[in-house]
């Protein structure tokens, strides 16, 4: 059974019982706090200019009117006997609000005494700027909108604990501004991208959540049960083979933001439902798109930023361009301090590892040499890639669907674009020989029958389709949760996803004592 205040709940009750209904239906507002702001920002400029008024000259607002209907969550509350101020927060901003007796009457005073912080308000009134300069709506009619019966945190903490903000982002997000920015943001970045998409003659798609067989990446899925079907499923891992099969029949450029689902690990840049962004265009190649990913980079950071270079973190990340590009053995031979020639060399290389890595007796040491470039990479490259850069020419081993570079089959055509010590970015040319890669599900079938729970499963329909024919093709993810986390200073993934992924626990969020007339 849920446990109420009963302290809110009773004063609930109370405002009922005297005929004031504590969750009013019909109630409209006509301005958000950053309209009346433009609104009056706008008149006053027009006047002084019409009038010839000098800077310091205060402009009267009453030809605005008084019908400027306001409404949002009460963060402050001043009482001065027949009079007050209260901050109003909506979804745009903070707007103050001047309550005086003599205009509101009577009631709807009484209504106002006995509002308490969170309460959600409405207010209809005129504009005024009030002896400091700050603008403020004068109230003429004010109703309660919604009763909140529940206390809000402890005003001088407010809610800064990270998990109690995480599982409660409904109270962080009118707490914090710093947290609402962020979700502002990310609204904003994927909406940038979008835009891009589609100015590019680019069709968003939606392909299935729930797979026959989990494809489109290593890693391993979640399993659930169709009843009706009687058949098991899996939460997809990628939407790749789905929208390379849309380019078979004829839909040549295709993007899909989707929501992915890997049964792994938790940490500071893996949720496991997480947003990606996949995009495939028929007619290109890994080159094109790496132009294009940098130009869409470039151009989001251009909308968010005065400037290129990006503070995150400790660092200054430098997005003016061009990006800079790597070879992954070039990356590694230089990591390990021996030449890249060398880094082709099994003995050459594990022996170089070795060396740097005095304690590697304790370590579960690769047996091929695509895995070890992998382990180099992982432990000793990936962390010095602060300022954006394109890693090309991946061994062909850890790239189970990307097509073989011509003039050296033992690499991929495939790169993935780096900042800040983390991949934002894969992609690659698409392999489209049913032959080879019917063979490369057969490799990784047998390395799941042998204990890889990672590995993809033996895709038939797959290759049924790249028979019919895929065009020469290139195909890129972005995850979207990695840039919102770069571009918004967000050190965990967990703060730029609304509602991450948890354990389930009690509530965590303090009962503190009344506040009365403090803001929050």
């Amino acid at each position: 059974m849920y446990e109420f205040d009963p302290t809110r709940i009773a004063k609930a009750q109370a405002l009922a019982s005297e005929g004031i209904a504590p969750y009013p239906a019909g109630l409209a507002v006509t301005h958000t706090a950053a309209e009346l702001r433009a609104c009056v920002a706008d008149f006053e400029l027009r006047m002084r200019e019409e009038q010839g008024l000098a800077p310091d000259v205060v402009v009267d607002l009453a030809p605005l009117g008084r019908d400027f209907v306001f409404g949002g969550r009460l963060m402050f509350k001043n009482e001065m006997g027949k009079a007050g101020f209260g901050r109003v927060l909506d979804r745009s901003d903070r707007m103050q609000v001047y309550v005086k007796r003599d205009d509101v009457g009577d009631d709807a005073f009484a209504v106002w005494k006995k509002l308490d912080l969170g309460d959600i308000v409405w207010v209809r009134g005129s504009l005024m700027r009030t002896r400091t300069g700050e603008l403020s709506v004068h109230v003429w009619e004010l109703r309660l909108a919604t009763k909140c019966v529940r206390s809000l945190p402890d005003k001088f903490h407010g809610m800064s604990d990270p998990e109690a903000r995480q599982r409660q982002r409904y109270v962080d997000l009118f707490v914090n501004d710093d947290s609402r920015d962020v979700f502002l943001k990310r609204s904003r970045i994927v909406s940038y991208i979008r835009r891009f998409f589609e100015d590019r003659a680019f069709i968003e798609v939606e392909t299935p959540m729930m797979h026959v067989i989990p494809g489109g990446a290593t890693a391993r899925p979640f399993v659930t049960h169709h009843n009706a079907l009687d058949l098991e499923l899996y939460l997809r891992v990628a939407p790749e083979l789905y929208l390379k099969r849309l380019v078979v029949g004829g839909m040549e450029r295709v993007f899909e933001i989707n929501r992915n689902f890997r049964n792994e690990g938790i940490d500071q840049t893996h949720n496991p439902e997480f947003t990606m962004l996949e995009f495939y265009q028929a007619w290109q190649t890994w080159e094109g798109l790496i132009a294009l990913t940098e130009s869409m980079i470039a151009g989001l950071v251009a909308q968010l930023f005065e400037s290129p270079l990006v503070a995150y973190g400790a660092h200054t990340i430098d997005f003016s361009g061009p990006f800079r590009r790597a070879r992954y053995a070039e990356l590694v031979a230089g990591a390990l301090g021996i030449d890249e020639a060398d880094a082709r060399s099994l003995p050459a290389i594990e022996a170089a590892y070795k060396r740097k890595h005095p304690a590697w007796q304790a370590e579960n040491l690769p047996t091929t040499l695509g895995k070890w470039w992998e382990k180099i990479f992982d432990i000793d490259v990936e962390k010095t890639l602060i300022n954006p850069t394109f890693v090309t020419h991946f061994p062909i081993e850890i790239s189970p669907l990307a097509r073989r570079n011509d003039a050296d089959p033992e690499l991929a055509d495939r790169f993935e674009l780096f900042i800040a010590g983390r991949e934002i970015a894969n992609g690659f040319n698409e392999l489209n020989d049913p032959v080879d890669q019917a063979a490369r599900f057969e490799a990784q079938a047998r390395a799941k029958a042998g204990g890889d729970v990672e590995a993809m499963h033996f895709d038939a329909d797959y290759i049924d389709a790249l028979c019919f024919g895929l065009p020469p093709t290139a195909g890129e993810g972005i995850g979207i949760d990695r840039l919102v986390m770069l571009l918004t200073n967000a050190q965990s993934i967990r703060d730029v996803i609304l509602f991450p992924t948890r354990r389930p626990a009690a509530n965590t969020l303090a009962e503190p004592t009344e506040s009365g007339s403090d803001a929050v």
